[in-house]
């Protein structure tokens, strides 16, 4: 099996390109640089040398005494035995000595003995009692109390040592030693034969149960995240992400149960579990997140049935505030297991938290502009707006910036803080788009020929299906140098731009067959040379036929079409 495993890593090896090569090899150094940093931060602690005083007066003697005297090379569980009652029966006490060493070793909790308070007269502050409890956090069931003059273990620590010793080794402790006792016991580089095959062991284990899991969980997630309305809505990588993160999580679960069968020595075993519940940590917050995918696709699908963009114009935000928060309490989890104390740094942030924010004025001034953005509401995503020289689309409003596509497809990333005191102008907003332009038709064109064509203006813009009806201005309103104009005034009842292009082509083009049907000539910017007619010459001025009747005709006949 070994083999098999061994020959399709190196195929996926083979087959990978030498640039995703080079990536992997540049990982593997990172991750086992952060290993040895990680190591040596565990295991280089300081400790206090020498065979220590067997008189239980301090805290620090009793738990010094009883790890001391269950080391290899000071064995004598005997004086190790002695941080217990002495009216318990000697065996008694020597079995709870054992098995409370092995409990600290199966879960890696590495005694700091120079953090033990050496008073005799020490004080719980939290309990305000003789008492001093080793691990707080991990196992608060386990404390001293003092006794007359010396420190013992508690006797619910007593009560507890059974319970916590079949927790922490459901399989025995001595399950895989029993297996290999005759050549198991050979050590090499510090650990014996057996502890090595049970590494192996655990590893294959672990491949085996997350090939299984990993094609177990996936039907699963598929089935979690498939809505009746969106079947198909989150793709099959993302469900097969979800189930392979799972099924690694729950790996490291069983490979965390199956560890104290090793009985690594205390720093390894404390390396081990830590580096296990960092990973985990890490496993839970990117699970966390790919499950808030999720959770947006729906989202998303939902906001884009309702009229308001309101709600698509928050999730982005809403994401990204989720996604802060969930990254920070997996910060914490993770100074935690590294017995960072998360109270002294908060305090730490908090004084610090004013000249911070001294220093960071504009990130506040943009996110406070965020806010004002998301109260007074002047834009939503989609909306065209114009403002200090940039003109383009919203596409998404940020906690520092917005970003606007311009119509040459260029992004401007806006600062909130900036956008907040502008004058934006929202054509997004616009009930009704304008159409203002001016006619010009030729100086010689008759007055009567000109009512006619400015009835025919009011008349192209009635029947058009997308003009606003009840306001319009169309007018013969001055008289320039070169051309007489008529001003042309409508508004378009469309939501797009490319719906207002085309309604102005159109209604472009029917004023060029009105002006074509009834005879108006168009003007433009010209300078023309009027020579009096010489004698014996005919008059080169147009003809226009004014005949109202021939008029009326004409304008019928032009508005008998379809406008």
């Amino acid at each position: 099996m070994l083999s098999g495993s061994a020959i399709f890593f190196e195929k996926v090896y083979n087959g990978t390109s030498g640039l995703t090569k080079m990536k992997i090899i540049d990982m593997l150094k990172r991750i086992f640089s952060i290993i040895c940093l990680l190591f040596s931060f565990l295991v280089l602690q300081s400790q206090p040398a020498g065979e220590p005083e067997i008189n239980l007066s301090t805290p620090y003697n009793t738990v010094y005494g009883h790890l001391y005297y269950l080391q290899p090379d000071s064995y004598d569980p005997g004086k190790a035995a002695m941080v217990f009652d002495e009216n318990m029966d000697s065996l008694q006490r020597v079995k709870l000595a054992i098995r409370l060493k092995q409990i600290y070793d199966g879960k890696g909790l590495y005694v700091r003995v120079n953090k033990i308070p050496q008073n005799s007269n020490y004080i719980d502050s939290t309990s305000n009692q003789a008492a001093y409890t080793v691990f707080p956090r991990e196992l608060p069931q386990v404390y001293l109390n003092k006794v007359n003059d010396k420190w013992y273990y508690s006797n619910e620590t007593v009560n507890a040592i059974p319970e916590l010793h079949e927790e922490v080794y459901p399989f025995g402790a001595d399950l895989l030693v029993n297996i290999l006792p005759k050549f198991g016991q050979r050590k090499v580089l510090g650990l014996a034969l057996w502890q090595y095959v049970g590494l192996l062991i655990i590893l294959m284990l672990a491949i085996l149960v997350h090939i299984i899991l990993s094609r177990l969980i996936r039907p699963i997630v598929r089935r979690l995240t498939r809505s009746r309305l969106y079947p198909s809505l989150v793709p099959p990588s993302l469900i097969w992400t979800i189930a392979r993160l799972v099924s690694v999580f729950l790996v490291l679960r069983i490979m965390k149960i199956l560890l104290p069968a090793l009985q690594l020595p205390v720093e390894a075993a404390n390396f081990a579990v830590v580096i296990i519940q960092i990973v985990s940590t890490l496993l839970i917050v990117y699970i966390v997140l790919k499950i808030l995918d999720v959770f947006m696709l729906f989202a998303l699908k939902a906001t884009r049935k309702t009229e308001s963009k309101m709600d698509e114009q928050l999730m982005p935000v809403l994401k990204r505030g989720i996604q802060f928060v969930i990254l920070l309490g997996g910060v914490v989890q993770i100074l935690r297991e590294l017995n960072v104390d998360i109270t002294t740094l908060i305090a730490g942030i908090s004084i610090g938290g004013l000249a911070l924010a001294l220093a960071a004025q504009d990130t506040l001034k943009n996110l406070f502009g965020s806010l004002t953005i998301f109260l007074d509401k002047p834009f939503q995503i989609g909306d065209w707006i114009s403002f200090g020289g940039v003109d383009g689309t919203v596409e998404e409003v940020g906690f520092r910036s917005t970003r606007v596509r311009t119509f040459a497809n260029s992004l401007v990333y806006v600062p909130n803080g900036k956008l907040a005191d502008t004058v934006v102008n929202n054509y997004g907003l616009r009930q009704y788009r304008r159409f203002k332009t001016t006619i010009s038709i030729t100086y010689d064109t008759p007055p009567d020929l000109i009512e006619k064509f400015i009835e025919g203006l009011r008349i192209i813009i009635e029947k058009h299906p997308m003009t606003r009806k009840d306001y319009y201005e169309v007018h013969f309103n001055n008289m320039s140098a070169t051309s007489l104009d008529i001003l042309f005034y409508a508004f378009f009842a469309v939501e797009s731009w490319s719906d207002e292009l085309k309604g102005k082509q159109e209604i472009l083009l029917q004023i060029l067959r009105l002006g074509d049907a009834l005879g108006v000539q168009f003007a433009f910017p010209t300078q023309t040379i009027h020579v009096q007619d010489f004698p014996g010459t005919t008059s080169s001025k147009p003809h226009y036929d004014t005949d109202p009747e021939s008029m009326d005709k004409r304008l019928k006949d032009f508005l008998g079409g379809e406008i």
